[in-house]
């Protein structure tokens, strides 16, 4: 099943989805994240609520925290059509 489904949001309310490359657009000092730092979804915790693991550029996780959708921007790296 689905994780959205599994958690009741439809597939219009889910922006953000599971390996999804996120990052944070503020500072996150409890989280020991700073604005611009790059991260991959892992898991929906709850509506708007999201697993986040950050790697080093060899892969090393150094960072895991449970994020809030507004503290998110997902980036693309195919063209998109604006909604």
């Amino acid at each position: 099943m689905e994780i959205g489904k599994a958690i009741g949001m439809t597939q219009s309310e889910q922006s953000i989805h599971p390996l999804d490359v996120v990052a944070v657009i503020a500072d996150l000092e409890g989280e020991g994240l700073v604005r611009g730092q790059v991260g991959t979804i892992v898991e929906v915790l709850a509506p708007g609520v999201f697993e986040v693991e950050f790697c080093d550029e060899e892969g090393r996780t150094y960072a895991q925290a449970a994020l809030q959708e507004r503290n998110l921007l997902v980036l693309h790296y195919r063209p998109q059509q604006a909604a």
